[in-house]
């Protein structure tokens, strides 16, 4: 039963007890809830409904220039990817258990896998996580899997994206196995059941990777691996999908993706799509190595996670098929261009750059970051991403045009 905890009474009353209440009546009480003092105003009609909602939409202000990123990415985005991806024959929330009649989604979910495989450089990947938070945790499991318990502690940079910190210490915590956290990698590693480290970082800073002596996890950015020679050092390669095609969406619904070496396959937690022959001699698409608890017995199942995000996959598919190999590399270049431009132009205006080496994403160093992000959204400029008091993440990509920049540069 270690795959899935219940809450216990006694966990009820840690909580309750935390919360400096004697039950869940005591808690629930404390939500304010009174109807008379709802002021409603006379019932409108749909047209008038209508219009009144598009007034107040009008008041969010999403006309800004987007410099974001810490993750999630303003990219460009083809048309057709979201016609084709709504269309009735994908839009269904049909599970393809029955592979004579879910052929076509299980071809996209195999395609979508290759496309993962190919571009991480390993030999196999599944068909998505839940994002790429719970991908970077599930791996840590994974490795401690392949270590059969014998080394119980993690190894993970102090570097990677802060979300996906919190995910992997519940995750660890629930499984009992111990974190260490490192701003720089040790000489010895043996005694862990992997490394963790996120490249390029969470501040955008690309680092060499290189084989290590136990199991080594890489986060990466898909969007980075357009130009960047993929980790094929490490033995599990995991992040999130958003940079291939998918809106920023306040932040999800987004997807993770995970790939590793052949070897590990049978530890690869979540859903996994081969391709075989029917019976005929035809190409057939069927789930496989079926390691989640709706297929085998719990305490042999490799993780809880029972699905995958097969929609924001499908996206991901028909956007690398509509840019194709060529499309996809321009995207990074672009990307990269935009990014050390408006990184050398902040350097000339006597900003620091806390970056020696980076893709699309890096630091500066400003006297007030309140200030100097509140310049910039006075100009509907969304300047990056506030660190701390004095730095600042800032991010292009292939959406920001040389008059952005300029923009950006001439409001601070």
């Amino acid at each position: 039963m270690k795959n899935f905890i219940a809450h216990t009474e006694e966990t009820r009353k840690n909580m309750l007890n935390e919360l400096s209440c004697s039950s869940l009546e005591d808690l629930f009480k404390q939500v304010p809830i009174k109807f008379e003092n709802f002021n409603m105003e006379n019932p409108l009609s749909e047209l008038e409904t209508q219009k009144q909602v598009k007034n107040l939409a009008r008041k969010n202000g999403t006309e800004y220039t987007s410099f974001l990123g810490g993750g999630v990415y303003n990219k460009f985005i083809p048309a057709c990817v979201n016609y084709i991806a709504q269309r009735f024959e994908f839009l269904t929330a049909y599970t393809p258990y029955q592979p004579e009649i879910s052929q076509g989604t299980l071809q996209v979910i195999y395609e979508y896998q290759t496309i993962i495989s190919r571009l991480t450089g390993m030999d196999i990947a599944n068909a998505s996580m839940y994002d790429g938070a719970s991908a970077c945790a599930e791996a840590i499991l994974m490795a401690h899997r392949i270590a059969r318990g014998k080394k119980n502690t993690a190894l993970v940079s102090n570097k990677i994206n802060p979300e996906y910190k919190e995910v992997i210490k519940t995750y660890c915590w629930a499984q009992n196995i111990e974190l260490e956290w490192f701003d720089e990698l040790p000489n010895e590693h043996e005694n862990y059941c992997c490394v963790l480290i996120q490249n390029p970082d969470y501040y955008g800073e690309i680092a060499n990777v290189e084989k290590i002596n136990t199991t080594l996890v890489v986060v990466a950015n898909l969007s980075a691996l357009s130009i960047i020679k993929p980790p094929q050092e490490a033995d599990i390669v995991v992040g999130d999908i958003q940079p291939l095609g998918i809106a920023m969406s306040y932040g999800g619904p987004h997807a993770g993706f995970m790939a590793c070496k052949e070897s590990y396959m049978r530890q690869l937690p979540g859903r996994l799509v081969g391709k075989t022959l029917d019976a005929d001699g035809n190409t057939a698409y069927t789930l496989t190595i079926q390691t989640r608890e709706q297929h085998i017995k719990r305490e042999k199942a490799t993780s809880n996670i029972c699905s995958n995000q097969s929609l924001i996959a499908l996206s991901a598919t028909l956007y690398m098929s509509l840019l194709g190999e060529e499309g996809f590399r321009q995207t990074g270049i672009i990307s990269a261009q935009n990014a050390h431009k408006l990184a050398y132009k902040l350097v000339e205006k006597g900003y620091k750059l806390l970056n020696t080496n980076f893709f699309n994403e890096f630091v500066i160093e400003v006297n007030d970051a309140d200030n100097f992000l509140a310049k910039l959204k006075e100009q509907n400029i969304l300047g990056g991403i506030k660190l701390d008091n004095s730095k600042i993440l800032v991010s292009a990509t292939e959406m920001n045009t040389e008059e952005e920049i300029e923009a950006y540069i001439n409001a601070i």
